[in-house]
């Protein structure tokens, strides 16, 4: 075993603003054999999220991210070369981590499937989605449900949860090209929120009977304006707030409370992390789903890893199209 060259992308610059190519820098790097309980690994793909924006690491440091890598060198005897896991190394092309600190991808249901689909729809995305949706909405057949970013990595797999469990499903992107992937995949109604005029106008007229279920992935006055369309006793789940994530200053958006109140709303914040111990469960149901195609997948894949920073930058732009994935 020896120390193999790669490279990895640093967090070089607080963020201020929109996310810009000067708040990264790409090095290159030696990574040392494995000691013992440690595995070497080569990654395969890496992915970028949303989250991103607000869990930096210090200046300097690695950008943190997960990725797809392959165990090439090994002191871990259930870790053997070869294996392929997820971890959270961040942007390298090559990493040392602990056995404990790694987690083999699941066997898949069909070997068609793509590794990187553990980054995605079977990995937090998906499980997020999963979880999030049925546990904070808790959602009943017949009921309205209304996702915003509803064409993102999270949003997708919410909406197509939400038609397996028997709602009314309305979703809101940024493109009419997103707008018509929504429909494909089973959406209701989908709107163009770049272009729709009225919000208010536009709820009332896809919903005209009201809202139970909203699952906030934008926050500012949209899910503001979503909220006083809601029904009496209905439940949102807030997973996101992307409006204000390159924000200077915190938009306005409209006091919640009289919604809160007379609709006798429920409003629940989601974190991903605090839910390990029902991954897997996750997982088992959503890649049974995929199986027997009640769920879709659409991949945004960026190749090369120099073009990470480019890959993340397209998330707070729209310009990305399905889970962003980056290709090693």
């Amino acid at each position: 075993m020896a120390a193999v060259s790669g490279k990895r992308i640093v967090y070089a610059k607080a963020f201020d603003g929109n996310v810009k190519d000067s708040d990264f820098r790409l090095e290159k790097i030696q990574v040392p054999a494995p000691k013992d309980g440690e595995v070497q690994l080569e990654a395969m793909y890496l992915t970028v999220d949303p989250y991103m924006r607000l869990m930096t690491p210090g200046i300097g440091e690695t950008m943190i991210g997960e990725q797809v890598a392959k165990v090439i060198a090994s002191k871990d005897k259930k870790l053997p070369v070869g294996t392929l896991v997820q971890a959270q190394t961040g942007w390298t092309t090559h990493s040392i981590a602990k056995g404990s600190d790694v987690t083999p991808v699941p066997k898949f249901i069909s070997s068609d499937w793509p590794k990187s689909l553990a980054l995605g729809l079977l990995g937090m995305p998906g499980i997020t989605a999963y979880l999030a949706f049925l546990d904070c909405c808790r959602p009943k057949s017949g009921e309205t449900v209304v996702v915003s970013g509803a064409a993102g990595a999270v949003g997708a797999v919410v909406g197509q949860i939400a038609k397996i469990k028997g709602c009314k499903v309305i979703g809101f992107a940024g493109s009419d090209k997103k707008v018509q992937y929504l429909k494909e995949i089973g959406y209701d109604v989908a709107i163009n929120y770049k272009t729709m005029g009225d919000m208010d106008k536009a709820l009332k007229e896809a919903a005209p009977k009201g809202i139970d279920c909203y699952f906030d992935n934008i926050g500012g006055e949209f899910s503001s304006t979503v909220m006083y369309n809601m029904n009496a006793y209905g439940r949102v789940c807030v997973c996101g707030s992307i409006s204000a994530y390159n924000a200077k200053e915190s938009p306005k958006a409209r006091v919640l409370q009289p919604a809160i109140i007379f609709q006798r709303l429920s409003l629940q914040g989601f974190f991903i992390f605090d839910h390990k111990d029902e991954y897997m469960v996750a997982v088992k149901q959503l890649m049974a789903w995929l199986n027997e195609k009640k769920l879709i997948y659409k991949e945004h894949v960026t190749n090369g890893f120099e073009n990470t920073p480019k890959a993340f930058q397209q998330l707070f732009t729209g310009e990305n199209f399905g889970k962003a994935i980056i290709k090693i």
